[in-house]
């Protein structure tokens, strides 16, 4: 079961206090963000001030030890603002905190959590020029060499690659495919070492301000309690645990920017005129608005579901991508309505619908695609089936 998480009547201060930061100050930021592609230094500091680079870390190292559903919710509202704030931080407080406090070793956990509560970015190595899902064809082999091992291969649209100091790197210890993915194993790779090199940063479709690039690993030594959890075979799955947590969190995401849509959209209806009158009173552009509200709401409702059977021990396979499959695709309808809301305002870069359209479109593929999303569930039904239950 999950911890306790942060005091109720604290978290509910923390919660207040974080949708007065993202409304009044991450907003009207945006602008600077997209201007310099990047979040300036000193927003980042406040950030970090705030304990956001830390949500999810025990409090003995730095972080605030919020429980499963704090942590969603914590995402859903600071996602009313662009992408780009919870990317950054995205990372650190969830694969990487996830895999340490799951897999790490007590020197591994304060080693690392205290500088990633303080800031320090991470990045999370697993997709490859040919590989994604299909963890099978992972290339990036770590080889023993005396008392550590020797990393070679790249890791391709690696969010944070271009700034990140520290990458949880999944690398092939063993030459043949093993069961249940025994050939691949983690390690916690400084990015500073000889032989790491990274990548330009990629060009988006969309959420400026976030970068994403190669990190490429030559002949990079790593001593042996670089190894997460000091035993190999065991990465890809420690990975794989944090997923339904990623998921929930990108779903969340989803959510919480389709909520800034519709406001947008809202606010546009009623400013705008046509025919001599606000086109919110137009019965078509009520409808559009409307299914927008009510498949928000059902995101909503579905998160809350979710976060409270993980708050409770229970596995939420099945409701955690059910909610990012359910999310990730209402947040590209909403975006798609809040266009056609705006009408050939809707495709200039000057109102903020054109973004939220490209903006939402990564929402599908993060944390496994859609189509991914639909083998998950289908074969936890199976298999639910198989074993006497629906």
């Amino acid at each position: 079961m999950d911890p306790p998480g942060m005091d109720p009547d604290i978290f509910a201060q923390f919660h207040e206090q974080l949708e007065r930061y993202v409304r009044e100050r991450l907003v009207p930021a945006e602008a600077d963000v997209i201007a310099h592609d990047g979040i300036p230094d000193a927003l980042k500091q406040e950030m970090v001030d705030m304990g956001l680079f830390g949500l999810t870390m025990p409090e003995e190292y730095g972080g605030a030890g919020l429980n499963v559903s704090q942590y969603i919710e914590t995402i859903h509202t600071l996602s009313y603002a662009m992408p780009v704030y919870r990317s950054i931080i995205s990372i650190n407080i969830g694969m990487v905190c996830s895999a340490l406090k799951n897999a790490g070793t007590p020197e591994q956990k304060a080693h690392w959590l205290p500088r990633l509560a303080a800031g320090d970015i991470a990045a999370f190595g697993l997709t490859e020029p040919g590989s994604g899902s299909d963890s099978a064809g992972l290339q990036t082999s770590a080889v023993r060499h005396g008392n550590g091992y020797v990393l070679n291969g790249t890791k391709r649209y690696i969010t944070n690659a271009p700034y990140a100091k520290l990458g949880l790197i999944m690398a092939r210890t063993s030459k043949e495919n093993l069961p249940r993915n025994a050939h691949v194993s983690a390690f916690l790779v400084p990015l500073d070492l000889p032989g790491v090199s990274r990548g330009k940063s990629d060009k988006k479709m969309g959420q400026p301000g976030t970068h994403i690039g190669d990190l490429i690993f030559e002949d990079v030594f790593v001593p042996a309690d670089a190894l997460l959890g000091l035993e190999e075979g065991k990465g890809f799955a420690t990975a794989m645990q944090s997923l339904d947590n990623g998921r929930l969190s990108v779903g969340a995401a989803s959510t919480g920017y389709a909520r800034r849509m519709l406001d947008t959209a809202i606010r546009y209806a009623n400013e705008r005129k046509a025919f001599g009158e606000p086109i919110a009173n137009f019965q078509l552009i009520q409808a559009m608005l409307s299914d927008s509200y009510a498949e928000i709401y059902a995101a909503q409702c579905m998160m809350r579901d979710a976060i409270a059977k993980a708050d409770a021990g229970a596995k939420i396979l099945k409701e955690a991508a059910a909610f990012k499959m359910f999310a990730s695709e209402m947040c590209g309808r909403v975006a798609d309505r809040c266009v056609q809301i705006h009408g050939g305002a809707g495709y200039l870069a000057e109102y903020e619908a054109e973004r939220f359209f490209r903006d939402a479109r990564i929402y599908r593929i993060y944390e496994g695609t859609t189509q991914i999303m639909q083998l998950v569930i289908a074969k936890q039904m199976l298999r639910d089936f198989a074993a006497g239950g629906i």
